[in-house]
């Protein structure tokens, strides 16, 4: 969702693309520089192979790419980002790092919580927002899509600032 908030903002379309991902290219601002939206065709817990065929295809360093991602140890409605580090039991973050030869890419980690009582997380995540949830999810996204614009256009540091400090 937050990718197609950025797809949206860059003007670009997602066309099917020969790395087993759907792509969107574009700049954010206009004169900026060149954003590149995947997203994998696989699992989400197989989305290291798609990620690394980009790379591939792109001539990029695993330092250019940022993931953006779920995090059951975030509360709802919370942005927190980092590079490099464990996967935190992340399947996907998993895979993408085995996958590219290094854990050291951005990662926008998007608060979803934890399951309640005794739900396993599996089946959390794959459930549908909740009502409440769903009255805050556009403000989440638009967050997530700003903190990708923040990184890419003044740094991690930038976007820590932002979105690590309790906003009034």
């Amino acid at each position: 969702m937050a990718l197609d908030e950025l797809a949206r903002r860059i003007s670009a379309p997602f066309k099917s693309q020969k790395t087993n991902a759907t792509v969107a290219e574009g700049r954010l601002p206009a004169a900026g520089p060149r954003l590149i939206l995947a997203k994998p065709n696989s699992f989400m817990n197989l989305s290291g192979g798609p990620v690394a065929a980009l790379l591939r295809f792109y001539k990029l360093q695993p330092a250019n790419v940022i993931v953006l991602h779920d995090e059951l140890d975030i509360p709802f409605d919370t942005i927190k980002l980092k590079t490099g580090g464990g996967h935190g039991g992340h399947n996907g973050v998993r895979d993408i790092a085995a996958a590219i030869g290094s854990p050291d890419f951005i990662r926008v980690r998007i608060g979803i919580g934890r399951p309640p009582g005794r739900q396993p997380a599996a089946d959390f995540v794959l459930k549908d927002f909740s009502g409440e949830e769903r009255k805050t999810l556009p403000n989440l996204i638009s967050d997530a899509a700003d903190a990708v614009e923040l990184v890419v256009g003044e740094g991690l540091t930038a976007a820590q600032l932002r979105f690590h400090t309790a906003q009034p």
